[in-house]
C-alpha cells in the first residue's frame, strides 16, 4: 500500500529514531537523545535539571520538543515555533574550560549550523548566512536562532546548555503570527524557513546533519576555544562591509561599518573614531536603513 501524501508529511514532520541512528557520527552516538511532544523550554528543562543533579549528564545530552510553550531567545525575548514546522532542541555539554573562555560559543555554533545544514541537498546554500551573535539566514531573514546558557561552573570546567530554533516549513504561517506580535515586539526580524531551499526536507535528516556537525564543534571547542572557527564564520558574515547599527535597550547606540569578527567573537566595527571591538552582551545589532532596503530588493525570492 502507497502512504498517503499527508502521512508521508507527517512523517516528515517528526523524528525517525531508527533511520537517525544510521546518520549519526560517531561522536553524535555519544549524546543521549530525549524527544518530546512538548515542553516549556528545552534550555529551560536541562538547566533546572542539571542545576540539581550534576551527575545526570554523565554524557553530552540533546533533549528535542516538537512544541515549547516558553520558548526563549536572547535578552528574554521569545521564541515562536509552530509544532511540526520548526526544529526546537537544547544539548547539554560539559566544556572543559572556564566560563570566561566560552566567549564565541554562540558564533562557533552559528558555523556548526550552517556547516550541518551545506550536507544536504540545498537548491542554493550560498543564500545562507551569519548575523552576529546568534543567528543564521537565509536571503537575510531569520532562519534560526542559538541561545547559549550555563548551568553551573568552576574555575576548570563550564556546563553549557546550546538552545536552537530552526524554522522547517510554514514560513508564511510563521510570519503571519510574528505580525500578530510587532504591536508589542516591533524588532521581531522577518523569518525564513529551510523548505525555500528544500522543499522534500525532513526533520530527521536535517537534525541527524546538524548534531553531526555540533558534536565535532564541541569537540574542538573544547580544546581550542573559539579561534579555530573565526575564519569559518567571517566568511559566511552576513552584514561584512555594511552600514549597521547596534541597538542597547531597543535604542540606537553606535553606529558603523560591520568589518567581521576577531579571535575571541567580538565584532570589528569601523566609525568615526576607528575600528572597536564589540562584545556582545545586551546589543543587538541591524542593518542600517539604507543597506536593509537594499539588501530587500536584492533578496526577493525566485531572483
Amino acid at each position: 500500500m502507497v502512504a498517503s501524501s499527508s502521512s508521508t508529511d507527517r512523517a516528515k514532520r517528526r523524528l525517525d529514531p531508527i533511520q537517525l541512528s544510521h546518520q549519526l557520527s560517531e561522536r553524535a552516538r555519544q549524546f543521549t537523545l530525549e524527544i518530546v511532544n512538548e515542553t516549556g523550554s528545552t534550555n529551560t528543562d536541562l538547566i533546572t535539571r542539571w542545576r540539581t543533579q550534576q551527575d545526570e549528564f554523565s554524557r553530552p545530552l540533546a533533549r528535542l520538543a516538537y512544541s515549547q510553550t516558553q520558548g526563549r531567545g536572547r535578552l528574554g525575548r521569545s521564541w515562536l515555533g509552530l509544532s511540526g514546522n520548526a526544529l526546537l532542541f537544547s544539548i547539554a555539554y560539559l566544556i572543559p574550560r572556564p566560563i570566561h573562555e566560552l566567549a564565541g560559543l554562540s558564533l562557533a555554533t552559528g558555523t556548526a549550523l550552517l556547516a550541518g545544514l551545506r550536507t544536504l541537498p540545498l537548491a542554493e546554500p550560498q543564500r545562507l548566512a551569519l548575523k552576529w551573535p546568534n543567528d543564521v539566514l537565509l536571503d537575510g531573514a531569520k532562519l534560526a536562532g542559538i541561545l547559549i546558557e550555563t548551568a553551573w561552573h568552576t574555575p576548570a570546567s563550564s556546563a553549557a546548555v546550546i538552545g536552537i530554533g530552526l524554522n522547517l516549513y510554514g514560513e508564511d504561517t510563521l510570519a503571519q503570527h510574528l505580525d500578530e506580535l510587532k504591536s508589542s515586539s516591533p524588532r521581531i526580524n522577518q523569518p525564513a524557513a529551510l523548505a525555500r531551499l528544500l522543499p522534500t526536507l525532513s526533520m530527521t535528516d536535517t537534525f541527524a546533519a546538524l548534531l553531526n556537525a555540533l558534536a565535532a564543534m564541541l569537540t574542538r571547542f573544547s580544546v581550542e576555544g573559539f579561534a579555530p572557527f573565526q575564519d569559518a564564520w567571517n566568511a559566511a558574515h552576513a552584514y561584512a562591509g555594511k552600514r549597521v547599527t547596534l541597538l542597547e535597550g531597543g535604542l540606537a547606540s553606535t553606529h558603523g561599518i560591520a568589518l567581521g569578527i576577531d579571535s575571541i567573537g567580538r565584532l570589528l566595527l569601523e566609525s568615526e573614531s576607528g575600528i572597536k571591538p564589540i562584545a556582545s552582551g545586551d546589543l543587538s545589532l541591524r542593518l542600517s536603513p539604507t543597506e536593509d532596503s537594499a539588501q530587500k530588493s536584492c533578496s526577493e525570492p525566485g531572483e
